[in-house]
């Protein structure tokens, strides 16, 4: 079994219809802050277990529940006095399966198509019609009138139904949120629901109980007592004090799980996450959960530790569905591109289909930031860090004093891997300048950069590098120095006497100065980025920054 489709309508950032299609294996949802990944996972677990927030849902309606638009759309309407409906929250999922969710099966959903699948709506409750109606003519509704309100969980069969009418069952763990502090209970309830037999939990229960019971009895305890009943008249009854014994639960709130003899909500949240998520994917459980939601895993996890969770989620893949939120590079890389679903401005779309090898370029070199380049308004790449500071420099001299990162643009040094980063840029259709050196070889760069120059130029995507070939006598050792790379092209559209100022040289022959350039790169360019002197660039580095 496994969800095929997400439609959410009007649950807090989503207001217009959203759709986003799930993988059967394992989904990597990225986006920027208040995409609205954290909504998704919400919608999806909300929908198969009625809870928000570890609280059942019918007893925590609010307003801030909908959507901040639809709300005021719908406020705006009635002081106008041309009433909208009340806003109505929606969460619809279409699940795959075979004769376990054949009962769900039916055309009750927003694509009226028969499917199997089920519906979570918040929704006005037409009991309340005549007084809503009322309350409309006094003009006092300045908020949804959310005790009209009731919760409508049924099947696309038209059929009420709860979560255990549900045959799929979703796990959210979340390391992030302090839903997390009341883990420990979590994990025993798991332990109980899964390993121990009815017999076992009586037991259990018993020898609680006894101990309880052994409490009251303590001498101590008898002592205490004895001081409450002498200390005065408060109540015709007696008072004592004792411990909880109403429930034939209660055990389950008393016990707490240890990790090397140390309670589970005192030890480190990223140890806390991996055991959840390790407890969520175990196998071989006859009601374990089908439906994982990991919510940003390398909060609070070392990058050793971030690897060993990474490892457990892949092999976790076979039987489950997964669906993992992540700002995070690594996290995404090592997990798979083919995998990941970009969510940006309420649209979604996947990278499915890059080459395969360029999905195991960045799965094999996890560190480059991809997500970077996903998520940034604009990206120029470099190929090393002398590159990065000199663009930087020379942006915020065009910018008065802004850094490009101000303006959400992204400068990125990639080594020699620019086609690798060019053809997410072409799926995505994100806006991507390239700097580079020429080398003295213009026809060569074409060539490698063929499919985004001239006739086939791609309007996203510029490549930036100097038309002009530029030669000298210098040779370092028995080669010939290389003319055509960024720091003689510096020294060109400058002069001597500017560059030795920044540096705090007395170079007086020009190819002196080339040597101490070449074998200085960084320490140079951070000299630049520095320097309070002016400076200009060759042209290929404005038309980047432009």
């Amino acid at each position: 079994m496994e969800i095929k489709k997400v439609v959410i309508t009007n649950f807090k950032g989503f207001k217009d219809k959203f759709t986003i299609i799930l993988n059967s294996g394992l989904n990597i949802i990225v986006g920027d802050n208040e995409a609205g990944k954290s909504t998704i996972l919400e919608a999806i677990n909300l929908a198969l277990t009625g809870m928000f927030n570890g609280r059942y849902i019918r007893n925590e309606l609010s307003q801030y529940l909908f959507n901040e638009k639809a709300v005021s759309d719908y406020i705006k309407s009635i002081k106008d006095d041309s009433p909208l409906p009340p806003p109505s929250i929606c969460i619809e999922l279409f699940i795959n399966g075979k004769a376990e969710v054949a009962p769900l099966e039916g055309d009750k959903n927003s694509d009226g198509i028969g499917h199997s699948g089920i519906s979570f709506s918040i929704e006005f409750n037409e009991i309340y019609k005549s007084s809503y109606e009322a309350l409309l003519k006094t003009g006092d509704v300045k908020t949804i009138p959310i005790e009209y309100y009731h919760v409508v969980w049924r099947s696309f069969a038209r059929d009420a139904i709860i979560a255990r009418n549900i045959p799929l069952k979703s796990a959210y763990i979340d390391s992030s949120s302090s839903r997390n502090k009341n883990g420990s209970d979590v994990y025993i309830g798991r332990i109980v629901k899964e390993l121990l037999s009815e017999d076992e939990i009586v037991s259990v229960s018993q020898s609680h109980r006894q101990m309880k019971e052994q409490f009251m009895d303590a001498p101590s305890i008898e002592a205490i007592n004895h001081k409450i009943s002498e200390a005065g008249k408060i109540s015709n009854k007696e008072i004592k004090i004792s411990v909880e014994l109403s429930s034939r639960n209660a055990w389950e709130t008393g016990l707490t799980t240890y990790l090397d003899n140390i309670p589970f909500h005192f030890i480190g949240k990223g140890e806390q996450s991996i055991i959840k998520t390790n407890l969520a994917l175990a196998h071989n459980k006859a009601k374990e959960a089908n439906v994982i939601l990991l919510e940003e895993p390398e909060n609070h996890l070392s990058h050793s530790k971030l690897n060993q969770l990474i490892d457990a989620i892949k092999e976790g893949d076979d039987d489950k569905q997964i669906i993992v939120t992540t700002h995070n590079s690594y996290v995404a890389n090592k997990l798979g591109l083919d995998d990941l679903i970009l969510l940006n401005d309420r649209k979604t779309l996947k990278l499915d289909d890059l080459s395969p090898e360029t999905k195991t370029f960045f799965e094999k070199i996890s560190g480059y930031d991809t997500l970077r380049l996903m998520l940034c308004k604009k990206a120029i790449l470099v190929e090393g860090d002398s590159d990065e500071l000199i663009v930087q420099r020379a942006y915020q001299d065009r910018n008065e004093g802004k850094l490009p990162i101000n303006d959400e643009i992204e400068v990125i040094s990639v080594g020699v891997s620019f086609l690798r980063f060019l053809e997410i840029a072409e799926k995505l259709n994100q806006p991507v300048s390239i700097v580079t050196d020429n080398d003295g070889n213009i026809e060569a760069l074409k060539k490698k950069y063929k499919d985004y120059l001239g006739g086939n130029t791609k309007l996203n995507i510029k490549i930036c590098f100097d038309n002009i070939i530029d030669t000298g006598t210098l040779k370092i050792g028995d080669k010939p120095f290389n003319y055509n790379t960024l720091e003689p092209k510096l020294l060109k559209a400058n002069d001597l006497t500017t560059i030795n100022k920044m540096f705090g040289t007395e170079y007086e022959e020009i190819n002196d100065l080339h040597k101490f350039m070449r074998n200085n790169k960084t320490e140079c360019a951070l000299k630049i980025f520095q320097a309070n002197e002016k400076i200009k660039y060759p042209q290929y580095i404005l038309d980047a920054i432009t």
